[in-house]
């Protein structure tokens, strides 16, 4: 009778054994599973990240160049105006430096 006792022993065992491993498996494939997931929307967040600083980075860009375009036409103008007043100012000293170099010119030294 004992070793009837113990036969059913050793298979209570193995049958614990068992639903033991299936559990251990349960768990591990929940496991992979979470991680799968965790890993998956962690993708989806790296990517939309990434959607948004392009979307940023090209906005940015687009707000440079469109601005550097009425930058130069501002530089353009700034600079039209000064030649002008450059011509001016030259324009009004003109009789005087022609008539300096002329006297100059002119003079001998002996």
């Amino acid at each position: 009778m004992d070793s009837v006792r113990g036969q059913g022993g050793i298979q209570m065992l193995l049958t614990a054994e068992q639903e033991a491993q299936h559990i251990v498996n349960s768990a591990r494939n929940s496991k992979m599973a979470r991680l799968r997931q965790a890993k998956e929307e962690a993708e989806r967040e790296v990517q939309q990240y990434r959607i948004n600083m392009e979307a940023e980075y090209q906005n940015k860009l687009s707000e440079t160049s469109g601005s550097s375009g009425s930058n130069v036409k501002r530089l353009e103008e700034e600079t039209e105006t000064k030649i002008k007043s450059l011509k001016e100012s030259a324009s009004k000293v003109q009789s005087d430096i022609v008539g300096m170099v002329m006297k100059y010119i002119t003079n001998v030294k002996i």
